[in-house]
């Protein structure tokens, strides 16, 4: 390990959305709300941003909105996955989600 390295590692899991054509707009927001609870819920989110698509080049393939989540760690990735109170969200979202594009990376400067 160098010390000099990474001070403070991070793991960051982007996750991207589709919904399908039925999502009511009070459907993706209560999506949005409880994504952001997340936060609260499980301890190995050190942050969570989202946003949705406001695409310059009309290249984001009808995702429309992101979830950008940071972790300590990929095992704290690795412990949210299964975690109840995440099960609990992709139920909530599976009904409405036409398309996910997930992307975890650690970042590098």
């Amino acid at each position: 390990m160098h010390a000099d390295h990474h001070e403070e590692s991070q793991f960051r899991h982007a996750v991207f959305f589709k919904f399908k054509d039925s999502a009511t707009d009070n459907n993706i927001q209560q999506i949005v709300d409880e994504f952001m609870l997340l936060k609260e819920k499980i301890d190995t989110i050190t942050s969570i941003e989202w946003g949705f698509s406001e695409s310059v080049e009309g290249l984001n393939d009808e995702f429309t909105h992101c979830f950008f989540v940071t972790f300590k760690d990929k095992a704290g990735l690795e412990a949210y996955v299964p975690h109840p109170d995440h099960q609990a969200f992709v139920a909530i979202l599976k009904p409405h989600l036409e398309k996910v594009f997930v992307f975890d990376y650690a970042p590098k400067n």
